[in-house]
C-alpha cells in the first residue's frame, strides 16, 4: 500500500522516478522497488519523499485523537 501512496505523490507532482530519486538522493531503481513494494522503505526516505512532494506525515492516536505531524512535532534523538 505504501508503494501506491509514493507513486501517487510522485505522479501528482508530475515527477518521473528519475527526477524524484535525484531530489531525495536515491537511485531510480531503489525508488522503483519502493513503489512496487519489492523493498521496504525506511521512515527517513518516506518522509523525504513526502516532503519533496508537498506532503506531511500525520500520526493520529486512535484513543484520544491527538495528532503528531512528523515534520513539526518530533524531535529526533539518538537513544
Amino acid at each position: 500500500m505504501i508503494g501506491k501512496i509514493i507513486r501517487t505523490m510522485r505522479r501528482e507532482n508530475n515527477l518521473s522516478q528519475e527526477e524524484l530519486a535525484k531530489k531525495v538522493f536515491l537511485g531510480r531503481t531503489t525508488l522503483s522497488d519502493y513503489e512496487r513494494e519489492k523493498t521496504d522503505i525506511n521512515f527517513e526516505y518516506l518522509e523525504k519523499i513526502a516532503n519533496t512532494c508537498g506532503y506531511d506525515i500525520l500520526f493520529i492516536n486512535k484513543k484520544d485523537k491527538t495528532k503528531i505531524l512528523s515534520s513539526k512535532n518530533i524531535n529526533r534523538k539518538e537513544i
